[in-house]
């Protein structure tokens, strides 16, 4: 009876624990069976965490049965990214040069969750040092799309995506620094949350760009996301009911958002648009020039900080690197610091022109992401088309990261898209709320 809750969102599971209807170790007794089971269970968790998770799990049966539960989310369990500091347990960020590194505390976002009484599975495969959107990783794993065995799961969260996707963990933890969160959430028909820049600690999170680095759920549902946001934050969540699009005002990011995108995204997300539109909101178009100078710039801004973060392990063993994401370390490499400077000056003029063209708006709408995921095999032995593919998968999302916004994304109904909702710095409840009213209005 327990495995016909794997699949149900973690506020679902929250409340039935409450009722008594649900009890917490035997829903991660179910989890942990199912993964180490799941035929491509190893492709998902890196590594599990039992013997941590029966003991959460038995001290929130303990709660429950006393009725001292810290909140809706004790008992639930999550899955973790690689790049989550975990104590006595391997972090090894995807990648062979961290292959042994285990920490001796846990993050500080894990820390956080953990108070609330969620419970820990494991660690789950995630691109090389969470360097790529496309989720394929040959040193590790790469987990499966859950719409399509053949192809990748998206990245760089991709074991997070896929461990919800495959029923294997209430809601996953992940990590987005131009898209690593809403990319897979996407393509595996979830919801993910991109917080605000500085929002939530990075503190045991293994850095990429951390002027971008960001921490956010990939849940089945607006409500997940916002009692994680919450949990993680040591507050009441974001009260979501009544929530409503009517006369809500959303503006469609045109222009570079739709630079060649594919027919399945494209449909999805005109879809979704008019299942919108008919729930009430107000749309209009709009596509401010400030959009596409900011991606102009984000060669110069991210790659040098990325490769300055991991360098010298990359260049003491670089034949370990896996050669599509050791080219990607290595442009950063020749950047003049003049040059890194002038682009964020630029950038930072590009986030105030922006939130003054979109400041009367709700929201601002766009593909979550342009194309669908590709294949596997073809991306193993065409390195050119790895990178086409990355860079315009990637493309939307780092949008949200480049004008330093907070955003939603939201399964279209079409499989494997999305379409995303973006709203300005530390805007995350109102954001919630819009999402949970648009995601009434795209489930019917």
């Amino acid at each position: 009876m327990t495995y016909d809750w794997l699949s149900r969102s973690a506020a679902e599971q929250g409340r039935a624990i409450g009722a008594g209807a649900l009890c917490p170790l035997a829903l991660s007794e179910a989890y942990l069976d199912a993964a180490e089971a799941h035929p491509m269970g190893a492709r998902i968790y890196a590594r599990m965490t039992r013997a941590r998770a029966l003991d959460e799990a038995m001290a929130a049966r303990d709660r429950a049965r006393s009725g001292l539960r810290r909140g809706l989310l004790d008992g639930v369990a999550l899955s973790w990214k690689d790049l989550f500091d975990s104590a006595g347990v391997a972090t090894e960020g995807g990648s062979a040069l961290l292959k042994g590194r285990v920490p001796d505390h846990d993050a500080a976002v894990l820390q956080a969750l953990t108070r609330a009484g969620t419970i820990c599975l494991g660690k789950t495969h995630q691109t090389e040092f969470a360097y790529s959107g496309l989720g394929l990783n040959p040193v590790t794993a790469t987990p499966p799309c859950i719409n399509d065995p053949e192809a990748v799961p998206g990245g760089s969260s991709s074991g997070a995506a896929a461990s919800v996707a495959h029923g294997l963990c209430s809601a996953a933890m992940g990590s987005d620094t131009g898209g690593s969160v809403r990319v897979p959430a996407a393509w595996n028909d979830l919801v993910g949350l991109k917080t605000t820049a500085g929002r939530i600690s990075l503190q045991g999170v293994l850095p990429l760009a951390p002027k971008f680095d960001t921490v956010g759920p990939l849940a089945r549902s607006v409500e997940d996301c916002a009692l994680l946001l919450a949990a993680m934050e040591h507050r009441p969540a974001p009260d979501l009911r009544g929530a409503t699009l009517k006369d809500a005002r959303l503006a469609v990011l045109d222009g570079a958002a739709f630079a060649d995108i594919r027919e399945a995204p494209a449909q999805g997300f005109e879809a979704a648009l008019d299942r919108l539109a008919q729930a009430g909101a107000q749309i209009t178009r709009l596509s401010p020039d400030c959009v596409q100078a900011a991606l102009d710039l984000s060669g110069v801004i991210y790659t040098p900080e990325c490769y300055a973060q991991w360098r010298e392990l990359v260049e003491a063993q670089p034949d370990l690197v896996f050669a599509p994401i050791l080219e990607r370390f290595r442009a950063g490499r020749d950047h003049l610091a003049t040059d890194y400077l002038a682009a964020w000056a630029a950038l930072e003029r590009h986030r105030m022109d922006y939130l003054r063209a979109t400041a009367g708006f709700d929201a601002v709408l766009l593909p979550t992401a342009p194309n669908l995921p590709p294949n596997a095999a073809r991306l193993m032995r065409d390195h050119a088309y790895f990178a086409r593919e990355n860079l315009l998968t990637l493309r939307n999302t780092r949008i949200g990261n480049l004008l330093g916004l907070c955003a939603l994304t939201l399964p279209t109904g079409v499989a494997s898209t999305g379409i995303s909702l973006m709203a300005p710095p530390m805007g995350e409840d109102h954001l919630l709320r819009l999402g949970m009213a648009a995601e009434v209005a795209l489930r019917g």
